[in-house]
This record gives C-alpha cells, sequence and structure tokens, in this order.
C-alpha cells in the first residue's frame, strides 16, 4: 500500500511540474482549438543548427538487439542500436546543450551499409524547450552529406515537415565516436 501511494504521489508530483511548452497548452481540449484555428495561421519556416555527438563508446547509445549473423554480415545486418546522445551549439566537447537525439538506428542493408533512423530531436534548452522534432528515414552513412526526412514535430513544431541535412564534423577512428553537423529546414505552425 505505501509504496502504490508513493508512486500515486510521485506521478502527481510530476504531472504538476511539468510546465507548458513555453506557454503552449498541451492539453486534450487546446490542441482541438488549435486545430480548429488552424485555417487562420500562416505557415513558419524555421532554420536549425546544432551538433549531434554520436557517441558510440559510451553509455547513450546501447546495442539492444541483432541477428545470429549480424557481425559475420559486412553491413552489420539486424543490429539494432537505441541512442540518448546530446545535441549541442558547437561541436566543442564542453558545448552548450540544447536537447538530446532519442531513437533507434537499425542496420537495415544487406549489401550496402544502410541504416535506418527514428529518433526525435527533444529541444531542452533554449526557444524551442519541450519541442521535438520526428526524424524517420535511410542514414546512408558514407554520403559526403546525408538528407532525413522531419516527418513531425510537437510542441512549437506541431504538424512539422522538412529536411535535416548532416555531415561528419569529425570522426575518432579507435572509438568510432563522432560529431555531427546538422542543419534543419523545418515547415510549422
Amino acid at each position: 500500500m505505501e509504496k502504490q501511494l508513493y508512486a500515486i504521489l510521485l506521478f502527481c508530483s510530476m504531472i504538476m511540474a511539468m510546465p507548458m511548452v513555453h506557454g503552449i497548452d498541451e492539453s486534450p481540449q487546446a490542441v482541438e482549438k488549435w486545430f480548429q484555428s488552424l485555417s487562420m495561421m500562416k505557415e513558419k519556416v524555421t532554420k536549425l543548427h546544432f551538433y549531434f555527438s554520436d557517441q558510440v563508446s559510451g553509455k547513450n547509445n546501447v546495442r539492444v538487439a541483432r541477428a545470429n549473423n549480424t557481425f559475420q554480415s559486412s553491413t552489420f545486418f539486424g543490429l539494432i542500436t537505441v541512442i540518448n546522445d546530446a545535441l549541442t551549439v558547437g561541436p566543442e566537447p564542453n558545448s552548450l546543450i540544447v536537447g538530446r537525439a532519442q531513437g533507434t538506428f537499425t542496420e537495415a542493408g544487406l549489401e550496402k551499409v544502410g541504416t535506418l533512423m527514428t529518433l526525435n530531436f527533444v529541444f531542452t534548452s533554449g526557444e524551442y524547450n519541450g519541442s521535438t522534432l520526428s526524424v524517420l528515414g535511410r542514414y546512408p552513412l558514407f554520403n559526403l552529406y546525408r538528407e532525413l526526412p522531419i516527418v513531425g514535430g510537437s510542441g512549437v513544431f506541431r504538424l512539422a515537415r522538412g529536411i535535416a541535412t548532416s555531415e561528419i564534423y569529425s570522426f575518432n577512428t579507435a572509438t568510432g565516436d563522432a560529431i555531427v553537423e546538422y542543419n534543419v529546414t523545418v515547415r510549422h505552425y
């Protein structure tokens, strides 16, 4: 009984402590009202620039599944990794963190490396604090530039769609860790 009461109190305090996203009410009633006024809203274009610290060797990347023959495959086919990596203003290790890249990398290419990226850019500070952008697409690792579709968003990025382009800023061959520069252009309301 005591554990149940503690869990209820913890849940209630979390709900009460969660601020609205930059003044955006996310209740069902507010979202419905927002949709009703959508035809009167003007679509916005937002451009973002940040760095993704892909720390393969760290605790923020966890291999959660693999096929029996994954490590015999030249493409690591079947490997699934869950990530929670920092998004920063600059490429330096001590750069200001503005969010997290949270999601999965699935090695889906049999003949050529072809990573399926399913992730959210979760903004945790600054102007977009509490908002997200959702990315879903093929990540051609060995291309100079990689283009990924933005397929949705939340908070200030409701009904987002756009493109994220990336290029490797730095790569550590010993650890596999990389700093990836992102330029994002997104349409939203």
